[in-house]
């Protein structure tokens, strides 16, 4: 059907009865011309007669109709169709990074050269990301603080942009598991059960915030929520180099959540768990509409471009 995207615009139809009611009529103040014999004057304006008044009121007629055409013109018609439904598989899936300090730890190694821990949780995430299609993606990051960085999206490129941005440190030093998964479930309750996923990648033990990992992996369990958690950092320490991974406690949010905890100690690792949580069963979520839209406004815009072409051609007659 034909809708207008601007349906306040037809109001100014009346706009030319508003202007011949309201404004007075111009006063001629030509002289009066005397002339000895009026004959010729009688054949040239023969178009007084009834014919004459006939075609001004059809000049009239054609003006305002195209007027109307003009108005309708600048009211963008466009024809809307039907709504469509566009099915789409898939989960809400929640990244939660760690940026916390100890993400900066050099300790990683693709193929020979070394890395950091958020430089291959990002690398990672990435492919991660790029497969998940039919999902919406989003993405918190936390540290002492958790944030969302992105907003659940089908952009999954927007998504993989937004972590290619990401530094260690830039939610804060320290660590707070227990608050990250409940930013998570507050984004993530309203959507479909069955549908609500987080994958949480951390290198360290829950150290700051007021909700403990064991109570947020309750309150995620009760909405529906299941969380997949991976341990990520080398397996062997130095000096230079320390692990505080709370595996227990990463076990417990998965076991807890109907989860899975994987271990990642190095980017192939991580690489394969990722696949293994990307191979989930997809879940029919509610359809998407889609209604066609086409501008329609080229037709009322040349049919009132021609009716006054065609006005200004009867008035012309009138001098030929």
């Amino acid at each position: 059907m034909v809708e207008f995207a601007w349906p306040a615009a037809l109001g100014l139809v009346v706009a030319p009865l508003l202007v011949r009611w309201f404004l007075p009529v111009a006063e001629r103040s030509e002289r009066a011309l005397f002339v000895p014999n009026v004959t010729e004057f009688r054949i040239a304006g023969a178009s007084s007669g009834l014919a004459g008044r006939f075609r001004r009121w059809l000049i009239l007629m054609v003006m305002f109709l195209s007027w109307i055409l003009l108005v309708a013109a600048i009211a963008r018609p466009q024809y809307v169709g039907q709504p469509t439904a566009i099915p789409t598989s898939g989960r809400d899936l929640m990244l939660a990074i760690d940026v916390s300090g100890s993400m900066g730890v050099e300790d990683m190694y693709d193929d020979a050269k070394r890395e950091t821990r958020l430089d291959a949780v990002k690398r990672v995430a990435a492919e991660f990301i790029d497969r998940r299609e039919g999902d919406r993606v989003g993405l918190i990051v936390f540290g002492t603080q958790p944030y969302l960085y992105v907003p659940l999206t089908f952009d999954r490129k927007t998504v993989g942009e937004m972590l290619d941005t990401l530094e260690h440190r830039i939610a804060g030093g320290r660590t707070t598991i227990g608050n990250t998964i409940g930013l998570a479930i507050h984004h993530l309750k309203e959507r479909p059960d069955g549908d609500r996923v987080v994958v949480l990648l951390t290198d360290g033990a829950h150290n700051e915030g007021d909700l403990s990992p064991s109570q947020a992996a309750s309150l995620a369990s009760s909405f529906g929520v299941r969380i997949h958690t991976i341990g990520v950092g080398s397996s062997s320490t130095t000096f230079f180099s320390s692990l505080s991974l709370d595996e227990a406690s990463l076990r417990h949010i998965a076991a807890t959540t109907r989860g899975t905890y994987y271990r990642a100690s190095d980017p192939d690792m991580l690489e394969d768990e990722n696949a293994e949580i990307s191979r989930m069963e997809p879940v029919q979520q509610d359809p998407e509409t889609f209604r066609p839209i086409q501008s329609v406004l080229h037709w009322p815009l040349g049919l009132a471009i021609a009716g006054f072409l065609t006005a200004i051609g009867l008035s012309m007659r009138n001098y030929a």
